[in-house]
């Protein structure tokens, strides 16, 4: 039976229309899987005569293991943000004769085979060999290599169940920071010092294998856990329970001043209301606002103009970045159905442009209170927005025409990679980089009010050419017409 899951996955895989377009980005992917390999490969080779120079009187087995509680946390965050549960498409083998609990079996056997599961043994299993050369016992050192890749599969096992609890919050990250930091907490003001703890029972574990048997519980204990939740989501009907609650309605009569656009408008804002993945893109404004607090007040950053016109892009445009990215793509659901309607394809556009223009301009009016840092900063920011405006909107809506992932909407909404492709690492370059570029190097090579010069003029002649621009990106988007339907048709 596992080799007929595993046969079925290879060939959604490549018989999936995303197969050839998805190919470059896996080969970058497994660039730099194969980079950190390396990385971790010299971790483990060359942490023991490091740390012995570093400190000669110290033993550096010892040391690593008081390492080992930051590491556990650190692994533990990015996995919660990166690595996803390996779930097959279920819902057909649900009408089969397979039991569910051999389907739920095969999905977490397969996540102990993650790529975050086998990193962590190329630092581990170097390290292990340096201390059988530097003449540690062999036992004692297989004993904590197995205690290691033990601990591994806890922080495999411990994540899914963290995901399964911040997927039924609004702020899906905040039980990972809760749990993290309580525990980062307590260690650092000396309450609970787990990393004390942590390292004597690892060390009590070498001495003793028998102990491994503890680990061995926790790790089965996480599993049946893991078991109980998925296998308790593993009917057909799941996705069609919703929870019970009252429906807030709003005319939305204001867009109306908007003209033909304002039907696409409300639906775009009934849309990002509604659902937790698009409204992560209102919550994450606050983050942008505040984004120039992490610079601003630090002198060094104060005596650097450049920064400025990157963080003004950045602040003002947080919205037109995490939204604009996956035009059409947030209305994949229905794209089929809204293309079939007697629409102007360029007023469904400009609703879209409309949205970002007015996200663009509150988000400067609220950056104004960083004018305390000093007068530039703001005429940086205007810049900056006259640049979004003429510019990145243009850019982004023209990217936009290369999305041909669909999107979930009622997924967790932060860190979620669904319905990424190409276009949304690609897209940075133009939006962020190319304004950099420009902003500083005249501001290097010639002064601070020529690179505002510069991005104010070009977001002005984007504005004066606004007709002409959305008839180009229009054309675009209905030669790509009925690829993105086709594409939308099929999951990810």
């Amino acid at each position: 039976m596992i080799t007929k899951f595993l046969s079925l996955e290879w060939k959604s895989f490549i018989r999936s229309s995303n197969f050839g377009k998805g190919l470059a980005i896996k080969i970058l992917m497994a660039f730099f899987a194969v980079y950190f390999l390396l990385v971790f490969l010299s971790l483990g080779v060359f942490i023991y005569p490091t740390l012995k120079k570093a400190f000669p009187d110290n033993d550096p087995f010892v040391m690593v293991n008081t390492l080992l509680f930051f590491w556990f946390l650190g692994d533990l965050m990015l996995r919660f943000f990166l690595q996803k549960l390996p779930v097959m498409s279920v819902k057909p083998l649900l009408t089969l004769p397979i039991k569910r609990s051999r389907v739920v079996n095969y999905v977490l056997g397969k996540s102990a085979l993650s790529f975050f599961n086998f990193l962590p043994l190329f630092a581990i299993v170097p390290f292990s060999v340096v201390l059988i050369t530097k003449d540690y016992e062999v036992t004692k050192v297989i004993t904590w290599l197995v205690a290691m890749v033990i601990l591994t599969l806890i922080s495999n096992f411990l994540n899914f169940i963290i995901e399964s609890f911040s997927a039924e919050t609004e702020f899906s990250f905040l039980p990972i920071i809760l749990f993290a930091g309580t525990l980062f907490g307590l260690n650092h003001f000396n309450i609970v010092n787990f990393s004390q703890l942590l390292s004597s029972a690892m060390l009590a574990i070498t001495n003793n294998p028998l102990y491994l048997i503890v680990l061995l519980i926790i790790l089965i204990g996480l599993y049946l856990f893991n078991h109980k939740v998925l296998i308790k989501k593993l009917y057909l009907d799941n996705s069609l329970k919703t929870k019970i609650k009252e429906v807030s309605t709003s005319d939305l009569g204001w867009t109306k001043r908007f003209g033909e656009v304002a039907p696409f408008m409300q639906l775009d804002l009934k849309l990002i209301w509604r659902n937790k993945r698009p409204r992560s893109a209102v919550f994450i404004l606050v983050i942008g606002l505040l984004y120039g607090l992490f610079f601003y007040p630090q002198p060094m950053y104060r005596d650097m103009p450049i920064m400025y016109g990157f963080i003004g892009v950045f602040v003002t445009g947080i919205f037109l970045i995490n939204f604009g990215q996956f035009i059409p793509a947030w209305d994949s659901g229905y794209y089929k159905m809204l293309m079939s309607q007697n629409i102007k394809y360029e007023q469904y556009l400009k609703s879209k442009y409309t949205l970002m223009m007015l996200s663009v301009i509150i988000m400067f009016v609220l950056s104004i209170p960083y004018v305390y840092f000093g007068w530039k900063i703001l005429v940086a920011h205007f810049a900056a927005a006259i640049y979004n405006i003429g510019v990145n909107t243009y850019v982004i809506m023209l990217g936009g025409s290369f999305n041909r992932k669909k999107i979930d909407l009622n997924q967790r909404a932060a860190f979620n990679y669904q319905g990424t492709g190409a276009v949304q690492w690609l897209i940075g370059i133009p939006l962020l980089l190319v304004p950099l570029a420009i902003f500083g190097a005249l501001t290097y090579y010639v002064n601070f009010y020529s690179g505002v010069s510069a991005l104010i003029l070009l977001g002005i002649i984007g504005i004066v050419f606004h007709q002409k621009l959305m008839q180009l990106i229009t054309k675009k988007y209905l030669n790509s017409k009925y690829e993105m339907i086709k594409a939308f048709n099929q999951d990810n």
